[in-house]
């Protein structure tokens, strides 16, 4: 898959071409892939269309072989014409002193040396080297591409189709990663084995010779060790347990309880409990954080669940809401939780090359005498279809499609998001059911 080049230690490794990645749906199969990919698309979120394109380079298998070396990747990567450019990332190197503090984290557990040789990164590794104020993968601002092409875009889809294959050597060699940040794997594995070495020469000492006083990191050692092993986690729960019912006519009229709402807001609890108790019970690593809600969002929320009629008036009343938009944005929420929200009634600025290369998209794959004519609203990332009561909307990860259909002079979602707007637009514009 690749050879290393230079003397003394691999910090030259030259990576042949990935194969064809055509069908995949994501780049990366590691949390540490993932993260990577994260930190270029957070960073580059108004240039969305050159990522696409990017993406779609990388998995036609237009980037060559890729060179990896401290600090940087380069690679030649094909675009339109018979000539490919060179495209590079650079990414900025550990000082000396977070070298020392990372040496110190993977020596202090064996399991973290044992799992990189296996071609692993478990979180703990990156949780503790985080701690000691190391962070292993880049920060949003951290990637810093160039390219070769005339585009100044910032990636050029050149560059963004190297970042992308950069992710799946990622996944298959964390070692990748370490180089990027400084170190190569001979010079990681020399460093720990001096590491060791010093420290069983440290404990054969004399008893005469041994310096008074012990290490921090012993105690907390021989600490752990003694400890008993832990309980088995308790059983995840399927569905919440049954919530006590409140007999309405037990209920003092002028107590001001309103016996439905307090039952809703009951059953919710113990369903969110249920939720935040399989999230804790999952494999480390696989843990996703619940949103963080807004009031608005929140009542949402509580009404896509179909709440008494008295928790609805007070949702709507709670959030400025006439009925009719508290049932709109309980829609958005089914269909797309709070990022569907988001766009609900604030449009996004879209790429004007982007969405023109959509709406190529959706004219050469479209099933039919003839494609729908799109239209887009202003600098925002909307698609209105002329002639039909449909439009598309770009959700702020640049990646799905929201379907929306105008009732009474309104746009309401109306139905799930897609990644292919072409399948979002032909189940918007069939037949209504109904």
């Amino acid at each position: 898959m690749n050879h290393t080049s230079g003397s003394g230690h691999d910090r030259h490794r030259v990576f042949a071409p990935l194969p064809s990645a055509r069908g995949r749906r994501s780049f990366a199969d590691t949390w540490w892939g993932n993260a990577w990919v994260t930190a270029l698309e957070g960073a580059t979120r108004s240039a969305t269309g050159r990522l696409a394109r990017g993406r779609t380079y990388a998995r036609a298998g237009n980037v060559r072989e890729i060179t990896i070396t401290p600090g940087r990747a380069t690679a030649q990567v094909r675009g339109s014409l018979p000539t490919p450019y060179r495209s590079s990332m650079e990414i900025p190197q550990l000082t000396e002193r977070q070298w020392d503090a990372l040496l110190d984290v993977v020596a202090a557990r064996a399991g973290h040396l044992a799992a990189l040789l296996d071609r692993d990164m478990p979180t703990a590794l990156a949780e503790d080297a985080a701690q000691a104020g190391v962070h292993l993968l880049p920060g949003r601002r951290e990637l810093v591409p160039s390219c070769s092409c005339p585009d100044d875009g910032y990636p050029c889809k050149h560059a963004a189709a190297l970042y992308y294959q950069v992710a799946r050597l990622l996944d298959q060699d964390p070692f990748v990663l370490l180089l990027l940040r400084g170190r190569s794997e001979g010079e990681l594995m020399a460093e720990l084995h001096r590491r060791n070495a010093a420290q069983a020469a440290a404990t054969t000492m004399p008893a005469a010779a041994t310096p008074h006083g012990v290490s921090a990191r012993q105690v907390f050692a021989a600490a752990q060790a003694g400890l008993p092993p832990l309980p088995d986690p308790p059983p995840a729960l399927d569905q919440p347990g049954p919530v006590v019912q409140l007999a309405v006519d037990a209920v003092d009229p002028g107590s001001g309880i309103d016996a439905e709402g307090l039952e809703f807001l009951a059953a919710d609890t113990a369903a969110r409990a249920t939720a935040l108790l399989r999230q804790a019970l999952l494999p480390l690593g696989q843990t996703i954080a619940p949103p963080v809600l807004s009031v608005s969002d929140d009542a949402a929320r509580l009404a896509a669940a179909a709440p008494p009629l008295s928790v609805s008036q007070r949702l709507a009343w709670g959030t400025r809401r006439t009925p009719t938009g508290l049932a709109r944005a309980a829609a958005a929420w089914h269909y797309g939780g709070a990022a569907a929200l988001a766009i609900l009634d604030e449009p996004q600025e879209g790429d004007p090359l982007y969405l023109r290369a959509v709406r190529e998209e959706i004219k050469q794959n479209w099933n039919g005498e003839r494609a729908p004519r799109l239209r887009t609203d202003g600098s925002s990332s909307w698609l209105t279809v002329l002639g039909h009561d449909a439009q598309l909307r770009l959700g702020a990860d640049g990646r799905l499609w929201y379907p929306f259909r105008k009732k009474y002079s309104i746009w309401w979602p109306a139905g799930f998001p897609q990644r292919d707007p072409t399948a979002v637009l032909s189940e918007l514009l069939a037949p209504d059911p109904d």
